[in-house]
């Protein structure tokens, strides 16, 4: 069974830059406050009329496309990560395939928040490992802006979410040694609500109503100190788990790229794991949390940078909504 191996990566982040300072405009906050407990600084909004979750995933995969040295039209399959679809249906994958001006070829869309991108990843793995795909399309990419609370109310959400696009390219790997040598995806339930947006929803007869938009139902809900509890025990796990899969320990990561949701999450988890600042990627200040861009974002600043080499091993993990955790572990 043959690897697949990344061949290209790319993201896309709107123009619009909104400041921690913007936000005192909108509610009772202040930098100092959304500095000090999450780490950020700044975030992308979305244009109206010139940014889509689709198009938006469109202009990240180019890149990827650019340097994996591939045209669209080699592509054989999309998986498309995303918790806010341009539409309630079709998924934003037949739309970005669209974009990309290739039809026929099918489009996957994957459901699962923060860990979605690493879901995503995996399941186009599986499609390469198979033999069945060759060239597969990896995205994730959110527009939260335009479903945030900008009240007092929504305040701790709110600072939070940014928007943005990643994507990768997967091709086979001429080596059994290099290339994704293992993804672990694991999810709990009993926590759904604890991190999620509840309204509107096909289990009540009327979807959306007047009550529900006067409740704050309709916007993002998080019990943070819940969140960061299990976010700081699945992260560790998740990605020793990968590591002990392949016979590596930490000190053998070269980079680890975590989902960006809080600086303080990404700060405790590497002294858990005993690595060096360098060797952690963190572009929270500058993004907020894309939730499923985040990883893929982070990872093709993290080349553009030059701080992935060939033959490194970089590890990916996601904690999330769900609750949903996930790693992948690479040999570059």
């Amino acid at each position: 069974m043959r690897n697949s191996r990344i061949a290209g990566v790319g993201h896309y982040v709107p123009e619009r830059v909104v400041t921690n300072k913007d936000l005192e405009k909108l509610m009772d906050t202040t930098d100092e406050w959304i500095r000090e407990r999450t780490g950020i600084v700044e975030r992308r909004y979305f244009v109206e009329g010139t940014d889509t979750t689709a198009n938006m995933g469109a202009r990240a995969a180019e890149k990827a496309l650019e340097m994996a040295n591939l045209q669209a039209e080699d592509l054989d399959m999309i998986v498309f990560a995303t918790l806010s679809p341009d539409y309630v249906f079709p998924g934003s994958g037949v739309l970005l395939q669209r974009e990309l001006g290739i039809k026929e070829i099918p489009a996957l869309d994957v459901r699962n928040q923060c860990s979605g991108f690493i879901y995503a990843l995996s399941v186009a793995d599986q499609f390469i490992k198979t033999g069945m795909y060759n060239n597969v399309l990896v995205v994730g990419s959110e527009i939260h802006s335009s479903g945030l609370d900008f009240s007092t109310r929504g305040r701790g959400v709110s600072v939070i979410f940014g928007d943005g696009a990643g994507a990768v390219v997967l091709t086979p790997s001429q080596s059994s040694e290099s290339g994704i040598l293992s993804t672990h995806l694991h999810a709990d339930g009993e926590f759904a609500e604890e991190l999620a947006v509840l309204d509107p929803g096909s289990n009540k007869q009327e979807r959306l109503t007047h009550e529900m938009i006067d409740e704050g139902t309709i916007f993002p809900h998080m019990n943070g100190n819940m969140v960061f509890k299990h976010a700081v025990t699945r992260f560790p796990e998740v990605i020793e788990e990968a590591l002990h899969k392949n016979g590596y320990k930490p000190a053998d990561i070269d980079m680890l790229i975590p989902h960006q949701a809080n600086l303080r999450i990404t700060s405790y988890i590497q002294q858990k794991m005993g690595l060096p600042v360098d060797k952690v990627m963190s572009n929270i200040h500058k993004y907020g949390n894309t939730t499923a861009a985040s990883v893929p974002i982070a990872l093709s600043e993290a080349m553009e940078e030059g701080r992935i080499k060939e033959g490194d091993l970089v590890c990916l993990a996601a904690f999330g909504s769900g609750f949903t955790w996930a790693s992948a572990l690479i040999r570059w």
